[in-house]
């Protein structure tokens, strides 16, 4: 006799829920997956990383604005309502994190603990809750906000300046290290009893402060890497202005005296058209007139020579002060658009081939566009998976709107661009014409053509681009190919190649060995 078990339909369905809870529990093969609790004076924010430990991106992001630093700035205590909120925050948060495969968040509290009188009966309190707690020292605050963005810009070299509620951290980086730190008790959220003194208060402060710890004109001609919510609501703010056409903040630019012009702006505009401003948070407003004056201050006490804002700051710091040197020496630009590539393409080393094989055509470029082009290979497949009379589309969203780091509007510009034409799209959008100069949409337009072509020459696979060559003549544009693979060289291959070589002002011609 055969015993049959039919399996309750709720049964199954439940058996089914738990089998997906365990899948979006444990992170893909080769990632990791990592918490980040961040008590700040201002915000209690929660971030979940999944991705190469290299540059992992944000699975879950969530932040409450607890207002912690305001009962410090009054009278050096958190207060009862404050803390509330906070806990409440703290509680869904250590929940959140264990159902997303992370039970144990890094945990960091920083100034307004730190500087409260009943800051450790807070710890204890957020002991209670699961949570272990590291109480951030000044330095290590500046130390790890210059981390994140190095992290985020390989290349940084100036002063890093990270603007909480509580205080103001100041870092210096430069070959990849933080090099000097500081930490003064200026955030936003104490401007307000500064102000009180006089129109002349903050600045005789900041000069005071500088002047003690060394720093005043020690930013010379050196960017000053803007971190922190309030700043980057700052540049927000610059973009609705100026009309910029990109809305990424991450290495958004703007000249030094931006900074009082903003100041003025500020002392004119009403709360009712701030809240106008696309991407502007509300709860940022109140304070933005406090984060301009403090930048206007400090960057002119500094000498700084440009503003760069970095989306990077002390939570990505934690995480690259975990890193062997190995993986800080990868490209975040590269690792992130070599991820993408291998996710959204066909054949995951065909990236890498397509860039060896063009690169004869571009030998006399810069390094910073060289690293551009690279990425640019690496994505050059992810718009296959889209209805043909959308890839181009696809490429441009891809590169315009991803969540690179490392590259800037320019850069991310002239990607778009050479995906946009390489899978076909026609003249420039608009966009494009905005961030990009006419030499660099020259430029991206040749890796395009170039890209196009080994595309369909190699039909994405490696065999034809390991047999083959380019070389640019004084006179043509050769494409080197072996007997076995010189079938490969159908019409739509040569039309192609004519137009490429058109681009370089040369002849195509067709060599087979």
């Amino acid at each position: 006799m055969r015993l049959i078990r039919h399996q309750n339909p709720l049964e199954r369905d439940h058996m089914s829920a738990i089998s997906m809870l365990r899948r979006a529990r444990n992170p893909a093969p080769g990632h990791t997956r990592m918490g980040i609790i961040d008590i700040g004076s201002n915000s209690i924010r929660l971030v979940i990383y999944d991705g190469p430990a290299r540059i992992p991106a944000a699975l879950f992001n969530e932040k409450v604005m607890a207002g912690l630093g305001k009962g410090v700035s009054r009278d050096g205590t958190l207060d009862a309502e404050s803390m509330d909120r906070a806990l409440a925050a703290l509680g869904r948060f250590r929940r959140l994190a264990e159902q997303m495969g992370v039970p144990h968040p890094r945990t960091v509290a920083t100034a307004a603990v730190r500087d409260a009188a009943n800051g450790n009966m807070f710890i204890d309190r957020v002991i209670d809750l699961g949570l272990n707690v590291e109480l951030l020292s000044g330095d290590d605050e500046a130390r790890f906000a210059g981390l994140g963005v190095i992290a985020s810009i390989p290349q940084a070299n100036g002063i890093v300046g990270d603007l909480g509620g509580g205080s103001l951290e100041l870092a210096r980086v430069v070959d990849g290290e933080v090099r000097e730190t500081s930490s003064f008790p200026l955030g936003v959220l104490r401007m307000e009893a500064v102000k009180a003194k006089g129109p002349r208060a903050v600045g005789v402060l900041i000069a005071k402060m500088l002047e003690r710890s060394g720093w005043t004109g020690k930013g010379g001609g050196l960017p000053f890497y803007m971190v922190g919510g309030s700043w980057r609501s700052l540049a927000r703010l610059d973009m609705h202005l100026t009309h910029f056409p990109l809305p990424i903040l991450h290495h958004y630019w703007m000249p030094p005296e931006n900074a009082q012009y903003l100041v003025r702006v500020l002392a004119h505009l009403d709360k009712k058209r701030l809240r106008d401003v696309a991407g502007l948070s509300g709860s940022r407003i109140p304070s933005l007139s406090h984060a301009a004056s403090l930048l206007s201050h400090l960057v002119r006490r500094l000498g700084s020579s440009e503003l760069i804002v970095s989306a990077y700051g002390l939570r990505e710091g934690l995480l690259y002060d975990e890193l062997n040197a190995f993986q800080r020496g990868l490209d975040p630009l590269i690792t992130s658009a070599r991820e993408e590539g291998a996710r959204q393409g066909r054949f995951p080393e065909h990236g890498d081939l397509l860039e060896r094989w063009l690169a004869p055509l571009f030998e006399n470029e810069s390094a910073t566009d060289a690293r551009i082009r690279h990425a640019t290979c690496l994505l050059a497949d992810v718009g296959w998976r889209a209805h043909p009379e959308f890839r181009a589309e696809r490429g441009i969203e891809t590169a315009l709107h991803g969540n690179w780091v490392g590259i800037d509007a320019r850069g991310r510009g002239m990607m778009a661009h050479a995906l946009w034409t390489s899978f076909g799209g026609p003249s420039v959008v608009p966009v494009i014409s905005g961030i990009c100069s006419t030499s660099e949409i020259v430029t991206a337009e040749r890796w395009g053509y170039a890209l196009r072509l080994g595309q369909r020459f190699s039909g994405g696979v490696a065999d034809a681009l390991v047999g083959s060559r380019l070389a640019l003549t004084e006179r043509t544009l050769d494409l080197h190919v072996e007997a076995d693979n010189a079938i490969l060289y159908g019409e739509p291959v040569e039309r192609r190649h004519k137009t490429l070589a058109a681009a370089f002002g040369r002849e195509a011609q067709l060599i087979v060995r």
